[in-house]
């Protein structure tokens, strides 16, 4: 019985595969007729099935930004950067449509260490960062080995230090995977997908309105009061959005 139903989830994993592998080929043949929106529906159906790749958004995010429709290109571009961090076409593609957005928001500025610690824990996602870390303790335990088989002084000195080197970068690998996902989880960004939203002091509808957002403009969650969440921006500053104005990014 045990071996009939793995039979069974291993037919249903290959047909569900060559489906969406179909869906993925007819929307990137229709996205190069230009038949964009049946592209699009053909990408959503793929996400319907429980798949999600970088690929995958990055293609969702170029047929809306296609449609013009500039909030859904960020939010899939946005969602293809989270899982491709270092990607170039994907940053160069959210650019491009980043710029057709309406709100202009100067980030807070950064010093020139917070810069290059940015820039290098972001160089990687935080599970990329720990197959780093698993691949350099596989040569680390390597070199190990080797020390102790070989039978000159020299090719022992050689394996003895590259098994410290390696260590090293194991522990750097393992500690920067440790930031990253740190980072990740502190954090909890979302696009803002109404055409225009008031941005409120207080999580209600009487309290004032102390600035106002675009469509397309990226936001950081803070918290959640009922139907309203507590959003903060580039430049720092905060406010209350209601739930159904924002798309959170990291719903997979």
């Amino acid at each position: 019985m045990v071996r009939v139903l793995t039979i069974l989830a291993f037919l249903v994993c290959t047909l569900g595969f060559s489906q969406n592998e179909q869906l993925f080929e007819e929307a990137t043949a229709l996205y190069n007729q230009g038949e964009y929106t049946k592209a699009a529906d053909n990408y959503l159906k793929i996400l319907a099935n429980g798949e999600h790749s970088a690929e995958l958004y990055f293609n969702l995010g170029n047929t809306y930004y296609k449609l013009d429709k500039i909030a859904p290109s960020i939010y899939y571009y946005e969602k293809a950067l989270l899982l491709k961090p270092n990607d170039q076409d994907i940053r160069n593609n959210l650019s491009y449509a980043q710029n057709m957005t309406l709100d202009a928001i100067e980030p807070l500025p950064q010093t020139s260490i917070s810069k290059m610690y940015n820039r290098l824990t972001n160089y990687l996602s935080f599970d990329q960062w720990a197959y780093l870390a698993i691949g350099f303790m596989m040569l680390f335990v390597c070199c190990y080995i080797a020390f102790y088989y070989f039978k000159f002084s020299t090719q022992k000195r050689i394996a003895f230090i590259s098994s410290l080197i390696f260590l090293l970068f194991t522990l750097l690998s393992v500690v920067l995977a440790y930031l990253q996902f740190s980072k990740f989880e502190s954090e909890q960004p979302a696009i803002v997908f109404t055409e225009e939203v008031g941005i409120k002091s207080e999580p209600n509808n009487r309290s004032q309105t102390i600035f106002t957002l675009h469509a397309g403009t990226k936001i950081n969650v803070l918290e959640q009061l009922n139907d309203w969440k507590k959003i903060e921006i580039a430049d720092g500053t905060t406010g209350w959005i209601p739930s159904d104005d924002i798309k959170v990014l990291k719903d997979f």
